[in-house]
């Protein structure tokens, strides 16, 4: 017979069970959008122990939002997106200019794909700061996201993993965390270069170009990889990033 206590039990059970199980790890990635859901997938698909980080309670990123608020978004047509397309089953129009998809359907279509594929993902969980051992990331920092909206002191908990994948969109967090206590990345500058005035036909091509290691044992992908490696952002077309999520994947497999 279900009642409350047992119901409590049964959610902290397999939480607990989860957390516990996922402390190591062959991959986090941090930022449940769609470069990170892709590369999740694809490391997933290959038997990579694969933990995908969000802050927010809602996975997806900028895709729910389709341009403007109108639920489509645009990607190219390429022989390697329509790949992608067919193996998480996303449907798509095609216009003379690229091939239409919605937006609502995307995100969740990515969302189970990553899942199904076998990654786990954590929400409502903030990374905060990294582990490093000779000079190398080796893990992650983690406290809940509402302690840090709160701006309560509490001491965070650490996962370790053999990569870390910075996949948190424009803010490019977890590298900023590198920056800071470390001081220097794979960029010209050694710093964030930060992301530059949208620009979609230097922009799609340059999010796949600068989906590489920005420090030992750190990937960047997706917006993240443009704010850091200093290219323009991208609008509501998510090719790139699409095949961004993927190259991040293939280069840590490669890796391993």
């Amino acid at each position: 017979m279900i009642n409350e206590v047992k119901t409590t039990r049964n959610i902290l059970k397999h939480s607990f069970d989860d957390l516990i199980k996922y402390t190591e790890v062959d991959v986090v990635i941090a930022g449940a959008g769609p470069s990170g859901m892709i590369a999740s997938k694809y490391l997933a698909d290959n038997k990579v122990k694969t933990l995908l980080i969000e802050k927010k309670l809602s996975i997806g990123g900028g895709i729910w939002g389709g341009g403007m608020m109108f639920p489509y978004i645009l990607v190219q047509k390429d022989r390697r997106i329509y790949e992608i397309l067919k193996d998480f089953g996303i449907k798509y129009r095609s216009e003379k200019d690229g091939l239409v998809i919605s937006s609502i359907e995307t995100a969740s279509k990515l969302c189970a794909g990553a899942v199904n594929a076998g990654a786990k993902i954590f929400n409502g969980i903030a990374v905060e700061d990294v582990m490093i051992r000779k000079n190398r990331i080796c893990g992650v920092v983690i406290n809940w996201a509402a302690v840090e909206v709160a701006g309560l002191h509490v001491d965070p908990l650490t996962l370790s993993s053999k990569f870390v994948v910075d996949a948190t969109g424009h803010p490019s967090e977890v590298s900023n965390v590198v920056v800071r206590k470390v001081g220097r990345l794979k960029t010209p500058s050694g710093k964030i270069e930060g992301e530059k005035s949208m620009w979609l036909e230097k922009s799609e091509n340059l999010v796949v170009k600068n989906t590489k290691e920005a420090f030992p044992g750190l990937y960047v992908c997706g917006m993240a990889a443009n704010a850091v490696f200093g290219a323009p952002r991208m609008g509501p077309i998510f090719g790139g990033m699409f095949l961004s999520g993927k190259k991040v994947a293939d280069k840590i497999l490669n890796k391993m």
